[in-house]
C-alpha cells in the first residue's frame, strides 16, 4: 500500500490533484491532504481524505504532517519571495519523514531559463537533489487561467495590454497541470525524473482574436514598449516594484522563456492538452452561467 500526500489542498491545483488522484482509483483512506488552516478544507475532507495541518512556514507542523507518507506532491507557494524557505523546510521534513519520493511543481526549463520567477524554482530543485530524495520534477509553463480569469476585463477595456513583442505562451490549465502530477505521482519508477511541461503555444494576437470571437466584443492587442507597460501599470495603480515585476515576466515571454513543447504534457495526459481557444470558450460560458 502506498500512502501519497499533496500539498495546498485548500487552492486550485492542489484540490483538483486530490479530486483526480481518487478518480485513479487510489483509496481515499491512503490520501493526505496538506493545508496551512485544515479547517478551511471542507471540500477535499468530504472526499474522505485525510487532512493534516502543514504549513510552510510552521515546520514543527511538517513532521507529523508527513509521517507515514511514501510519495508527496509539493504544490509551489504563492508567495515571491519567500518559497525557497518555505520549501526548504518542507523538503528537509520529507527527508526526515523517509519519504520515497517528492514531485515538485516548478517552473519551465527552471535548470536555464532567465525568467524572473525563476530563481525560487531553481533553489528549490537544488534543495531536494541535495536532500537525496528521488525526486519527480514537473517543470510547468504559464497557467491559461492567468488570461482566462481576466476576460470581463479585457472585455470591458477592449484591449489586451502586454509588453510581450508577441511572443508565444505555452499555457495549460490547471486541470491539465493537475492531472498530469497525478500521472506522474502514480508512475511507479526508481529513477530521478525531469518533465517540461508546456500547452499548445499562442500569442497576445490570438488571445485577443479568440475573445473577440468568443464574447462577440471586438478586444485588440496592444503590445508596449517596456517603459510604456510600465507606466501604464503604475497610472492603473501597481506599485513600482510590482510593475517592474509583471514588466519582467512580459520580457521574458518576448524572449520565448515559457514557449514550449507540449510533448511532456501530453505523454502524461494520455490525452491532448487543452487548447487557449477551449480554455476561453469554457471559461466564458461558466461566466455567463453564474451570471
Amino acid at each position: 500500500m502506498t500512502t501519497y500526500a499533496i500539498t495546498g489542498v485548500t487552492g486550485n491545483l492542489g484540490r483538483i490533484a486530490v479530486e483526480r488522484l481518487l478518480e485513479r482509483g487510489v483509496p481515499a483512506a491512503d490520501v493526505v491532504g496538506l493545508a496551512r488552516n485544515p479547517e478551511k478544507a471542507d471540500e477535499v475532507v468530504q472526499l474522505g481524505i485525510h487532512v493534516r495541518e502543514g504549513d510552510y512556514d510552521r515546520p514543527e507542523t511538517l513532521d507529523d504532517a508527513l509521517t507515514g507518507v511514501d510519495r508527496l506532491l509539493l504544490v509551489s507557494g504563492s508567495e515571491v519571495g519567500q518559497r525557497v524557505r518555505q520549501h526548504t523546510n518542507v523538503v528537509s521534513a520529507a527527508a526526515r519523514a523517509g519519504v520515497e519520493r517528492i514531485l515538485y511543481t516548478s517552473i519551465l526549463r527552471a535548470a536555464t531559463t532567465d525568467l524572473v520567477l525563476a530563481p525560487e524554482h531553481q533553489a528549490t530543485e537544488e534543495a531536494v537533489v541535495a536532500a537525496g530524495l528521488r525526486h519527480t520534477f514537473l517543470r510547468n509553463s504559464w497557467y491559461t487561467e492567468n488570461y482566462t480569469e481576466r476576460l470581463p476585463e479585457y472585455v470591458e477595456q477592449g484591449v489586451i495590454l502586454g509588453a510581450t513583442d508577441n511572443g508565444r505562451i505555452a499555457a495549460a490549465t490547471r486541470e491539465d497541470y493537475a492531472e498530469a502530477a497525478v500521472a506522474a505521482l502514480l508512475e511507479d519508477r526508481t529513477d530521478d525524473a525531469v518533465y517540461e511541461l508546456a500547452g499548445p503555444a499562442f500569442t497576445f494576437d490570438e488571445l485577443a482574436a479568440t475573445v473577440t470571437e468568443v464574447t462577440g466584443t471586438q478586444v485588440r492587442h496592444e503590445n508596449l514598449s517596456a517603459a510604456d507597460y510600465t507606466a501604464a501599470l503604475t497610472s492603473a495603480g501597481l506599485d513600482e516594484g510590482t510593475a517592474g515585476f509583471v514588466v519582467a515576466l512580459d520580457r521574458g515571454i518576448a524572449a520565448g522563456q515559457l514557449d514550449g513543447d507540449p510533448a511532456d504534457l501530453e505523454r502524461l495526459l494520455g490525452r491532448p492538452a487543452t487548447t487557449m481557444p477551449e480554455a476561453v470558450r469554457a471559461a466564458w460560458a461558466g461566466r455567463d452561467r453564474t451570471g
